[in-house]
């Protein structure tokens, strides 16, 4: 009972401030990597990407901010199955995309052959991504900046920025400190819990989320347990005022040209969840 009680503790712990990332579980996993690929494309929830109007919307918008025109070249980090790279392609744009997840840029490249599109794709950690030519745009969607750790950020800005001409067009989101605003500290505990998600065997998990009020970081923390394994599952979110993405981007050498509420171009208000950027290296 002493054991099973140290388990319980030891699992709705608060952990230390980005103690631990579990990134590659999620794209690694056979299993996981499937359902986070039913989240990409589901059009009834956006807990992976936006719905496909939304994206439509953004990919024109996006086009028409960064001045892009056919046969530009443009690179997607953190691409997933391909929602914006296949209709930035399908605009005579020259695309690249970036992915750690082999079942997403599976998807995407069958997606391509299918529509005739020459889309390159690439299999990487985009915080080891090295560019072997220089793009005139950049993009980074759906806050993917916000899940990494400030060393981490750094070097994901330093690897687009060698990514870019110069001059180049780096558009990306964040999350504001409004939608933190809406997080709380909440445990749960379930078999099987969101729908079979973390396995295919039985399962039992605590599920908790934890605010780290100083740093402005939320963490949904996820302790898994099978009957012959235990695994952990760290998800940290950062949000931003426009004043500290700023001096982000200032330090990595970028220049903010333009600040909008989404990335469809939805007018800039303080009030809004999402903070989207455009900027140009210097």
């Amino acid at each position: 009972m002493k054991n099973l009680h140290s388990h319980i503790l030891s699992a709705n712990k608060k952990p230390v401030l980005y103690e631990a990332y579990t990134n590659e579980i999620l794209w690694d996993d056979l299993h996981i990597s499937k359902k986070m690929l039913q989240f990409h494309l589901s059009d009834s929830s956006e807990a992976a990407s936006r719905n496909k109007e939304f994206i439509k919307k953004s990919v024109l918008f996006i086009i028409k901010e960064l001045s892009l025109k056919q046969g530009d070249s443009v690179i997607d980090f953190g691409c997933g199955p391909g929602l914006y790279t296949h209709l930035l392609a399908q605009n005579k744009l020259n695309v690249t995309g970036v992915d750690i997840s082999s079942n997403s840029l599976e998807y995407a490249k069958v997606m391509a052959n299918k529509d005739k599109l020459d889309i390159t794709y690439i299999k990487q950690n985009y915080l080891l991504f090295s560019p072997t030519i220089i793009y005139d745009a950049a993009l980074l969607i759906y806050c993917d900046y916000c899940a990494l750790n400030i060393s981490q950020r750094k070097k994901l800005l330093a690897n687009i920025y060698k990514s870019l001409k110069l001059g180049g067009d780096f558009f990306f989101d964040v999350f504001s400190l409004v939608a933190y605003e809406k997080r709380e500290d909440i445990t749960r505990f379930g078999r099987n819990l969101m729908d079979n998600f973390w396995s295919k065997n039985d399962y039992f998990c605590f599920a908790n989320s934890f605010t780290y009020e100083k740093e402005k970081v939320y963490l949904d923390k996820y302790e898994i347990i099978e009957k012959n394994k235990r695994f952990t599952i760290y998800n940290w979110l950062k949000y931003f005022t426009v004043e500290e993405i700023k001096k982000e981007l200032l330090d990595a050498n970028f220049l903010v040209t333009k600040i909008y509420s989404d990335v469809a171009g939805k007018p800039y208000n303080s009030h809004e969840p999402v903070i989207a950027l455009h900027c140009q290296k210097k």
